[in-house]
């Protein structure tokens, strides 16, 4: 009885020590939806590399992700736009820590049109015009003579917000379909002549990307890896990964392999651009 009780102990140990190990090895990332294929790729790349490690990804959009960061429930927080201010206040109020701002990977945000669409370029302003409700007809823009629709991101997006201050400079129209993601939306406008929708370039497939001029006179430019490094596409970003302080440990060895070379080269392969 004595013998299998001390057995029974050591057990205990071991599998408490393996369960430490395993919570030491495990990283959270939560946010952008524009960021989570390529985040996963770096997680399955990753972990194939360190078996030791576990890397979750889930979305829910940029404000959600910072959300979870200041409320302590991810490690990592993905957002396809810059902390705002009073969230960087809650963290330092919070955890006495100035946050970490780290851009890891360059996005051009595409404006999809469906492939049957007469229409393939658009300013700036045409643009912002046609969300914001100002245009509400294909022809104003040298279209078919029909209603435009128009489908966007919910409020939490950092895409939304990209696109609204960058674009539409004022408020959406109430006619915007909100939808949860980018791929919804490429999904949408794939089956609708007349849609319209914006979002990372990346999930640009079965639509066809609109040329994007900066003002009435220049020349419409494609989001393409060249446009987007040397900043002729009007639309583009960085891509960030926020933090509370400093990485340490797995997280810090984690994210020094994304800006590595070997990271970096990953990112176009997914429909991204590296950061240098």
């Amino acid at each position: 009885m004595k013998t299998k009780f001390k057995f029974v102990t050591i057990l205990i140990v071991i599998m408490t020590i393996g369960f430490s190990f395993t919570t030491l090895n495990k990283i959270t990332i939560k946010g952008s939806d524009t960021m989570v294929i390529l985040s996963q790729k770096w997680a399955e790349v990753y972990m194939q590399k360190h078996p030791g490690t576990t890397i979750q990804v889930t979305g829910g959009g940029s404000g959600v992700g910072i959300a979870a960061l200041i409320n302590g429930s991810t490690d990592i927080a993905n957002s396809s736009r810059s902390i705002k201010p009073a969230e960087l206040e809650k963290i330092k109020s919070k955890y006495k820590k100035n946050g970490i701002e780290i851009p890891c990977a360059k996005d051009g945000l595409s404006v999809f049109l469906n492939k049957a669409n007469k229409v393939s370029e658009l300013s700036i302003q045409q643009l912002g015009d046609i969300f914001s409700g100002k245009i509400t007809n294909w022809k104003a823009v040298g279209g078919d003579d029909t209603k435009i629709q128009l489908y966007g991101r919910e409020s939490s997006s950092g895409t939304f917000d990209f696109f609204k201050e960058h674009v539409v400079k004022t408020d959406f129209s109430v006619n915007v379909q909100t939808l949860p993601g980018t791929a919804a939306i490429v999904n949408a406008v794939s089956k609708d002549k007349y849609g319209v929708g914006y979002g990372g370039a990346a999930y640009a497939e079965g639509v066809k990307d609109c040329k994007v001029k900066k003002d009435a006179k220049s020349k419409g430019v494609l989001p393409t890896a060249a446009t987007i490094k040397n900043k002729t596409y009007p639309i583009s970003r960085y891509l960030y990964m926020y933090l509370r302080e400093r990485p340490k440990g797995e997280t810090k060895a984690f994210i020094d392999w994304i800006l590595s070379p070997e990271g970096q080269n990953i990112i176009e392969g997914v429909g991204y651009f590296p950061v240098k």
